[in-house]
Parts: C-alpha cells; sequence; structure tokens
C-alpha cells in the first residue's frame, strides 16, 4: 500500500485565485498590522488575525459556539448593536437608579422654598422662579458639561436682574435672561472656562468655606421671630440626617428627614412656618412665548449691560461648582460644554418665562454630596419631580415645615465647608500668603453675599502675592577679570514686570570697571518691563562713562529685546 501523502497545512500559496474570488469573505493570513487589525473590507481583527488566544466563556455561553462560520453579514454591525454598545453600565443597575431618583426627589423639595425665596428678591412672581429651576434643571442635564450638577434659579442672578426689572419691568427683565443665555453661548465657544486653570487652590478653598458660610447665613431668618417648636423639629431634623446612614443608606437621610417632620406636624397640629407660607405654587406648566419688550437698540441698550454682568456671574459660578464637584466625584467634566449649556439653558428659559440662573451650589451638595448622585438623570428629576410636586402635589408640599428643609440646610453647610483648612496644625504650616487669599475670599463674599467678587478679588490677591514671591526669583552673580577691566554680571531666572525692580538694584554703577558684560544665557525676556529695566541699567552706567554688553540672549528674548530698546523712554 502506499504511503499516504505527509499532511502540511495551506498557505496563502496555495489558495488560487479562482478560489479567493469564489469565497470572498476569505481573508489571508497575514502578520502585517493592517490585517491583524482587520483592515481588509471592514472584518472585525479577531477574524482576520491568525490565531488569538483563547477567552472564557462568556455568560455561559462555550467559546466554540460564540463564533459562527464567517460571512459577510457577520462583518457588518447592526445600528441597534452599535447603540447597545453606547450604553453605559448603570443603566441596568437598580441601585444607582434608586439613588438617582431619591436624590432628584430630595433636591426638588429643597429647590421649592429656594426658588420662592430668590423670587421675592428679583421682584417678581414665586412662579416665574419656579418656572426658571424646572427649565434650567431639565435643560442642562441635556445639555450641560457635569453630570449630577444641579442648575435653577439663584441668589446672585436674582440681584442682578432685579433693579432691570424695578426700573422697566417684567418684559426687560425676560428679554435680558435671553441676552445673557447669548452671551454665555458666545463666551464658552470662545473658550472662556480656559480661564478656570488661573484659579489657585487657595481661591478655591475661600469660595467653599464662604459658600458654606453663606447657605448657613440664609437659614438665620427662618430661626428668628418663630414659634418655639420650630428649634425642636431643626434639631430633630439634624439628628435624623446624622444618625440615619448609620441604620441605612438605601434611602436618603434628608428625604427621610422631611418625611418624619411633615408628619409629625400635621399630625399633631403644630403651628410653624411651612413652605406654603413663602408663597402660591403654580397650576401648570409654563408656555413658551416671545419678551414683551420692544426690539429696538434702546432695549437692547437697556439690557444689555445686565444681560452681560449676569451671563459672567452665571459662568463664574457654574465653572466654580462644576470644578467642585469634579474634585468631589474624582472625575473630570467638560467646562465648555456646561459654559455652552449654561447659555442654551438660560435661552430656554426666557423664552418659558423665567428669570434665569445658573449652577445652585446648595442644592448640588445635597445632591452630590449628602444623596450620592452621579448622573444626569438626577439632575433631569429634579426639574421633573419640582413640577409635579407643584402642580399635582402642591397641598401636600404647602405643609412641609420649613424647619425640615432649614435641618438640611445646616447640614449641606456643615458638610461643605472645609474644616481641615481652619485646623491649627494646617494654618501653621501654611504660607501666610495662602492664608490671605483664602481669608479675603471668604470676607469679600460674605460682606458682598456675591461669590463672583469674591474669587475676583482672591484671585488679585493671589496674583499680587505671587508676583511679590517670585520678585526675587531672578539671580545676579558678579565675577570681575583678574586683569580688573572688565566685570561680567550672570542673570539667572525669568525676567519679567515683577523682577524687573529688583534686578535695576543689584548692581555696583559706581565701583564696577569701565566694562561691564549681562550675561543673560540663564534667563528669559518674558514683557517690555524687563527691557526697560536693561535700558535703565545701561542709561546708569553710561552716565558714569562705562559701556554695557548684553550676552547669551535667546531667540525669543532677542527678538524682543531688539524690538523695545531705547524706544520705551522715548520723549521723556
Amino acid at each position: 500500500m502506499a504511503a499516504a501523502p505527509a499532511r502540511r497545512d495551506a498557505s496563502p500559496s496555495d489558495v488560487s485565485p479562482a478560489a479567493s474570488a469564489a469565497v470572498p469573505d476569505l481573508v489571508p493570513f497575514s502578520t502585517s498590522g493592517s490585517a491583524c487589525r482587520g483592515a481588509a473590507r471592514g472584518v472585525p481583527a479577531r477574524f482576520s488575525a491568525p490565531f488569538r488566544t483563547s477567552r472564557p466563556a462568556e455568560r455561559g455561553v462555550p467559546e466554540h459556539d460564540r463564533f459562527r462560520p464567517l460571512s459577510s453579514a457577520a462583518a457588518v454591525v447592526s445600528p441597534v448593536a452599535r447603540l447597545r454598545g453606547l450604553k453605559p453600565d448603570w443603566i441596568s443597575d437598580p441601585k444607582v437608579w434608586r439613588t438617582e431618583v431619591l436624590a432628584g426627589l430630595v433636591v426638588a423639595l429643597a429647590l421649592i422654598p429656594e426658588a420662592i425665596s430668590f423670587s421675592i428678591i428679583a421682584g417678581v412672581d414665586p412662579a416665574i422662579g419656579l418656572f426658571a429651576s424646572f427649565t434650567m434643571a431639565v435643560v442642562i442635564s441635556i445639555v450641560g458639561g457635569r453630570r449630577a450638577m444641579i442648575s435653577a434659579a439663584t441668589g446672585a442672578v436674582a440681584l442682578v436682574i432685579a433693579p432691570l426689572n424695578r426700573e422697566h419691568g417684567f418684559g426687560y427683565l425676560v428679554a435680558a435672561v435671553v441676552l445673557a443665555g447669548v452671551f454665555q453661548v458666545v463666551l464658552g465657544a470662545l473658550g472662556v472656562a480656559k480661564l478656570m486653570r488661573f484659579i489657585p487652590r487657595s481661591v478655591m478653598v475661600g469660595f467653599v468655606n464662604s459658600l458654606a458660610i453663606l447657605i448657613f447665613m440664609a437659614q438665620i431668618p427662618e430661626m428668628r421671630d418663630v414659634p418655639w417648636a420650630v428649634y425642636p423639629l431643626i434639631a430633630a431634623g439634624l439628628v435624623l440626617m446624622v444618625f440615619f446612614p448609620k441604620v441605612t443608606t438605601v434611602i436618603p437621610a434628608p428625604l427621610v428627614s422631611i418625611v418624619i417632620l411633615t408628619v409629625i406636624t400635621v399630625g399633631a397640629a403644630i403651628a410653624v412656618p411651612t413652605v406654603g407660607d413663602k408663597g402660591e405654587l403654580p397650576s401648570s406648566l409654563p408656555v413658551p412665548g416671545l419678551p414683551d419688550v420692544p426690539f429696538t437698540l434702546d432695549t437692547l441698550t437697556t439690557i444689555a449691560p445686565y444681560a452681560f454682568a449676569m451671563a459672567l456671574v452665571g459662568l463664574m459660578e457654574s465653572l466654580m461648582t462644576a470644578k467642585l464637584v469634579d474634585d468631589i466625584t474624582d472625575t473630570r467634566s467638560n467646562k465648555t460644554r456646561e459654559s455652552i449649556g449654561q447659555g442654551i439653558a438660560n435661552i430656554v428659559t426666557g423664552f418659558f418665562g423665567g428669570m434665569g440662573g445658573c449652577a445652585m451650589i446648595g442644592q448640588t451638595m445635597i445632591n452630590v454630596k449628602v444623596s450620592g448622585a452621579r448622573t444626569r438623570v438626577s439632575t433631569f428629576l429634579a426639574g421633573a419631580f419640582l413640577m409635579v410636586l407643584c402642580i399635582v402635589f402642591g397641598s401636600v408640599v404647602s405643609d412641609i415645615p420649613m424647619a425640615a428643609l432649614v435641618a438640611v440646610m445646616v447640614m449641606v453647610s456643615f458638610a461643605t465647608f472645609d474644616w481641615h483648612s481652619i485646623a491649627p496644625r494646617t494654618l501653621r504650616r501654611m504660607p501666610a500668603g495662602e492664608i490671605a487669599v483664602m481669608v479675603i475670599t471668604v470676607a469679600a463674599v460674605v460682606a458682598t453675599h456675591n461669590l463672583a467678587i469674591g474669587v475676583v478679588l482672591g484671585s488679585i490677591t493671589a496674583m499680587v502675592v505671587f508676583a511679590k514671591r517670585v520678585a526675587h526669583l531672578a539671580e545676579v552673580t558678579a565675577v570681575v577679570d583678574p586683569d580688573g577691566e572688565t566685570v561680567v554680571y550672570r542673570v539667572t531666572g525669568e525676567l519679567f514686570f515683577a523682577s524687573s525692580n529688583d534686578l535695576v538694584g543689584q548692581f555696583d554703577y559706581a565701583t564696577d570697571p569701565d566694562r561691564v558684560v549681562i550675561d543673560l544665557s540663564s534667563a528669559h525676556i518674558w514683557d517690555a518691563s524687563s527691557v526697560a529695566a536693561l535700558d535703565a541699567i545701561e542709561t546708569k552706567y553710561a552716565r558714569r562713562g562705562k559701556t554695557v554688553e548684553i550676552t547669551g540672549l535667546n531667540t525669543p528674548s532677542a527678538r524682543l529685546h531688539g524690538r523695545l530698546s531705547g524706544e520705551l523712554t522715548a520723549g521723556h
């Protein structure tokens, strides 16, 4: 019997062109990167590679049953499969949904008295503030760049637009809200969010601490001239929120506190201030429309200053809040998208007759830090629940005692304050300049009740402290030649407006020899102040009949020096 031919594996050369044409999905084995990546006609990489390592069976399906013969249909991913691949993991997690839903409900309950109070500050009907909170929260949950952050009607915005409403009427207020939204979209597109990188940590700590103080101070009026029963109710609410999480975290402690205190006051008929005392809740959804103002240049010039101020204040508070949430959740947000999203939300709010708004730091802390929310669902539901509670359950919500909401906000203020920043050990180690920046930020915010002003003053103070600190970073060392006819000054460091004045005083103009060399090979010239300082040094030596030679300039420094030297003191 003839021996059977030796068995060998087929190679790419064994496959005839005709066979390849007959089987269009056949992909030759290759060790090249393109083939291994499945570049041939969109075939997935796992089919085009010459071999693959074995993987454990997934979801109980045996390895050999998970792969079908290669065909053109297998290489095409259906749109449904693509959408399924984009689905976040938390969508199918019931625990996440429970947390987000309950967090949204707690925030909605806390939003009602806040929105009504801010409406009073702006001089508009309470329904206007509630409508603004509804539209801001719903819209920003879709277009915003920071998940779980709450945007609604705020006191800062109310303070900005209140004078416009008093002097020109509600129609002008609505028009200003729309224009402010347009400004925010433009500023966001121009990259204003990138300026956040220049806000130092000491300003951020001062911002957080002043915010906590403002939240607490806002509750003080609710504790003055009230029935004695308010105080034990507040204390009971605080006790519930401190100890209930030790029992279970399934239900947010603030929600439990609000429900229990409401049941107690209603059941026992305790006469205490309630949400209903703040104002009448709306009974229908807002209707879109155009601002009732003449569309003229005079109108634009009237509303533009208020709109621009509102845009700046809203963006600053929103971006600072987004950065704070980033730190708390250890995640990153898209601040450019958030800036544009705030503008879109204000435009929509204006067309629905709302008073506008921005990120609410206190409510965001309730949502993120107290209730544990992390997704856009809680933000959306906060707005949706707000309208449902007002329209459907208005009578029930009106019975909620203000003491319950005061207790929630007091807890938020204590949780928000950075207690570590004022610990004696921290203060001993912290540079005095950093402490000064933090204190000035807090003092400015508490004095003006305006977070934006505090951040601006704190940032300016930080710049001054920094400039003073780096003013002495330019070091000058002198070496005299053995012959005594030349002195070489070697300058090391960065030369700019803060260090240039200090530079001029580090030369010995009277006793130096007639030839002076300034070596800048280890320095860099940043601005005109430094060029002017070098010119002043040359002038001082020239008055004594001495010559100065500047050497070692790098290309950018040489270009700047050559362009400005001798020109900065012309005519003087």
